[in-house]
């Protein structure tokens, strides 16, 4: 693998990546982003690449169109520098959200995504906790979408909790929640909620019971923690002892840090598919557990010939 395989990252997933390859026993690759004064990118491969793995590691987050831009040259380069073959590895898929078309005359920006890295010579995607599983579908090309459940599980696990009820913020995310609460034995809660307009959540209802429960409400994403307050406050409502809040993208755009902070919330908890150090300095009391060991053990699987399905397993037990 060491003479094989190449990972490089780009400027959203540096410490990630540096993971990633840790747990490969490899270097990082040697690799230079440019940004010009008028917002051109370039992207310099420091190695060559020739008959090689590539794999290049980066979250489209915030600013998500340049970071989308440095992947697509990103594989541009790989691919002219005569690499056999190029992975990305997309920890958060940026534009994720618009996955159907809501309304008429609405665009659907995660198939977009999907084809500009297949056109631009991505030869295989790896993302995790995608926001809408049927993306995967929007690939002609491998596609694998790695759930972070169990990293969470294991890690409310090791806080010996009694008298759980995990939380579902939607009905769109009841079976990551279901999961969760699988690995935590724990029963399961919805809250009804419906959205407006994006960025603007009201919760309705809550199905199931969390009186005198410490409730840990779990999402894909939390943005700007407009929907979280909400459901928090419900949960307190009906009697919840605790509620502590996880997601696995923690995006906290704008005010979200600061309703965090100013939240009743016990814990709240994210991974680092999103880089959190400046976040973590806001707000030191939010846990940010890693996904670089499990994606490292991804890449081996798929180097060495093995089942994905089986690494996933691992992490589950």
């Amino acid at each position: 693998m060491k003479n094989s395989t190449v990972v490089f990252a780009l400027t959203s997933s540096i410490d990630l990546a540096n993971e990633i390859a840790s747990q490969l026993g490899v270097p990082l690759g040697l690799c230079e982003v440019k940004h010009f004064a008028d917002g051109e990118i370039m992207v310099e491969l420091g190695e060559s690449v020739r008959g090689k793995h590539v794999y290049i590691v980066q979250s489209t987050c915030n600013p998500v169109s340049s970071n989308l831009m440095e992947v697509l040259i990103a594989i541009d380069a790989a691919k002219r520098a005569s690499a056999e073959h190029i992975t990305v590895i997309m920890p958060y898929f940026g534009y994720a959200r618009q996955d159907r078309k809501a309304k008429p005359r609405q665009p659907i920006t995660s198939k977009l995504v999907a084809d500009l890295l297949e056109t631009a010579g991505a030869n295989r995607i790896i993302t995790m906790e995608l926001h809408a599983t049927q993306i995967q579908g929007f690939f002609d090309i491998p596609a694998d979408d790695i759930t972070a459940i169990p990293i969470i599980g294991k890690y409310f696990k090791s806080l010996q909790m009694e008298d759980v009820v995990v939380v579902s913020p939607d009905h769109g995310g009841t079976t990551r929640a279901r999961k969760l609460a699988e690995i935590l034995h724990a029963p399961l809660a919805i809250i009804d909620k419906r959205r407006p307009k994006p960025n603007v959540a009201e919760a309705m209802n809550l199905l199931g019971d969390v009186d005198g429960k410490i409730a840990i409400m779990v999402d894909d994403i939390v943005d700007t923690a407009g929907t979280l307050m909400s459901g928090i406050k419900m949960l307190y409502d009906h009697g919840a002892k605790e509620v502590y809040a996880s997601c696995v993208h923690g995006v906290l755009s704008g005010p979200a840090i600061e309703r965090l902070k100013a939240s009743n919330v016990k814990g709240f908890v994210c991974t680092n598919t999103i880089a959190q150090d400046k976040k973590q300095i806001e707000f030191p009391e939010m846990k940010v557990l890693s996904v670089g060991e499990v994606l490292g053990k991804t890449i081996k699987a798929i180097e060495e010939k093995n089942p994905v399905s089986k690494v996933l397993k691992d992490f589950e037990e």
